[in-house]
C-alpha cells in the first residue's frame, strides 16, 4: 500500500484553493514523505480549517503490537473496526495535500508513481488525525506525544489495479469533497477509488 507520497504545492496555494484557511506550518519544504516523517494536513481548527505538520501514523490496533514500540498505521480500510471509528467523526478529520503517490511494483523492483493525468489537478488524500498522542515510535527517542495522521484506503481504479490490485488511497479532488470531508460527511460516501483514467503512470515523483 502507498508508503511514499510527494508534495510540491506551496503553503500560498493551499491558502487560495482552502476557504478560511489559517497557516500554522512553519517553513515547509517540498518533497517526498515517508511514514513516520512529519508532514503538512489540513484539520479543522478552534478557528477554521488550519495548516499544520502531523507525523504520518495514527495509533495501532493494539492486538497487532508485539512490543511496546508502536511504528504507526499509514493507511485505514476497515472503517466498520472498533480501533477506527473513534477517530471518523468531523473532530478529527483531514486533507492531506499530495502530487504524486507510489505503489511498491514487487520485491526489487521498486515503485510506480502516479499523478494526475489533468495537471491542474490539485489531489488531497482523506485523512483521518489524532492530537497529543504519546507512544513509543522509536525505542532510541523514548515516548513521544504527536500529533498524527493517517489516510483512508479503497479497491483501486483501472490504473492502480495492474500495480496494487487490492487497494489505493481515497484522493479528493473538488473542492465540494474537500469541504464535505472536513464538514464530517459520512466516511463511506467518500470511500470510492478516483474515476478510471484519472491517474496517469510517472516515472519520477511530481
Amino acid at each position: 500500500m502507498c508508503n511514499l507520497y510527494n508534495v510540491t504545492i506551496s503553503q500560498e496555494a493551499l491558502t487560495r484553493l482552502v476557504d478560511g484557511l489559517t497557516d500554522r506550518a512553519g517553513n515547509l519544504a517540498p518533497g517526498s514523505v515517508y511514514p513516520d516523517q512529519l508532514a503538512p494536513i489540513i484539520r479543522n481548527g478552534d478557528d477554521g480549517p488550519e495548516l499544520v505538520k502531523a507525523r504520518w501514523g495514527m495509533p495501532s490496533p493494539p492486538s497487532v503490537l508485539k512490543t511496546a514500540r508502536d511504528p504507526g498505521v499509514t493507511n485505514v480500510r476497515n472503517l466498520g473496526s472498533p480501533h477506527w471509528r473513534r477517530w471518523l467523526g468531523q473532530g478529527h478529520r483531514c486533507l492531506v495535500p499530495v502530487t504524486s503517490f507510489s505503489e511498491p511494483r514487487g520485491k526489487g523492483l521498486g515503485v510506480q508513481w502516479f499523478a494526475p493525468t489533468d495537471a491542474e489537478t490539485t489531489m488531497f488524500f482523506a485523512g483521518i488525525e489524532t492530537r497529543g498522542w504519546t507512544s513509543l515510535r522509536k525505542v532510541k527517542d523514548g515516548e513521544a506525544t504527536d500529533d498524527l495522521f493517517a489516510f483512508l484506503t479503497c479497491p483501486p481504479n483501472a490504473e492502480i489495479a495492474p500495480i496494487h490490485p487490492k487497494a489505493m488511497p481515497v484522493i479528493l479532488t473538488r473542492p465540494k469533497e474537500w469541504a464535505a470531508w472536513l464538514g464530517g460527511i459520512r466516511a463511506e460516501e467518500l470511500q470510492r477509488p478516483l474515476p478510471d483514467g484519472a491517474l496517469a503512470l510517472v516515472g519520477f515523483p511530481v
